[in-house]
């Protein structure tokens, strides 16, 4: 399993949200160029990346940063926000991009994005599904900033995707974003069990090394750490013995 840091940009800062509410930002840097070159200090190959403020208006005005971090360190970076028709996402693949992150419009235009894993290849395109957990237990996925949910279930969705060639998935219970309350585990395990040949990137609630841990045990392919690093509650060194131990 790979660790994959996570940068949210914001007005031009380095920020995290509290469960995706916009008027619950912390503000971690001015320089979010200075925190993904720290982030590759850390020898993990791939760098996750959101525009918030593209999320919102649709309009990628943070590309110059994105842009500096393509040319200043060795990350493959996944770019998610705001990512909403075929041009945009094949003017970042062009641009230093690696991957490009879609959520929503997965879900409200799946025709449209299964076109793209066609036209780009699965490797480009990530599904970001982003899910509440129902009183029976179904993680059922929410849309548009985590405003509106879906009557659709996760495992309905990936199972609509699976024959068009997906590859990766970005899967966050929304209940554990920005609380560091520990990763839904047992989710986690059941995609794992139901879908072994996609590879999940784990996200939410992520706090230290020993969820680092149990997120390999359950064989997630990747987590996704954002406020842990950035508040430096898993260090340096252990990402690197954990690097070490793979």
């Amino acid at each position: 399993m790979i660790v994959i840091p996570a940068i949210d940009l914001k007005g031009g800062l380095c920020v995290r949200l509290f469960q995706g509410e916009f008027d619950q930002q912390t503000d971690y840097s001015n320089d979010p160029v200075s925190v993904a070159r720290e982030f590759a200090t850390l020898g993990c190959p791939i760098l996750h990346m959101v525009d918030l403020d593209g999320a919102r208006s649709g309009e990628q005005i943070n590309r110059g940063i994105v842009s500096q971090v393509a040319a200043q360190t060795a990350f493959k970076i996944q770019l998610g926000g705001g990512i909403r028709n075929t041009e945009t996402v094949r003017s970042w693949l062009a641009g230093g991009v690696s991957r490009c992150v879609i959520g929503s419009l997965a879900v409200n235009e799946a025709d449209l994005v299964k076109g793209w894993l066609s036209e780009f290849g699965p490797d480009r395109i990530v599904l970001a599904l982003d899910v509440r957990i129902n009183d029976a237990g179904e993680p059922l996925l929410a849309t548009h900033g985590w405003t509106q949910e879906s009557r659709s279930t996760l495992w309905q969705c990936v199972d609509d995707y699976r024959e068009h060639g997906l590859e990766h998935v970005l899967c966050t219970d929304i209940s554990r974003d920005g609380a560091m309350s520990g990763p839904n585990i047992d989710l986690y395990r059941e995609f794992i069990n139901r879908y072994p040949a996609i590879r999940l990137q784990a996200s939410g609630g992520v706090r230290h090394l020993g969820d680092l841990e149990s997120l390999r045990e359950a064989g997630a392919a990747a987590a996704i750490s954002g406020r842990a690093l950035l508040d430096g509650r898993i260090s340096k060194e252990e990402i690197a013995s954990f690097l070490r131990a793979e």
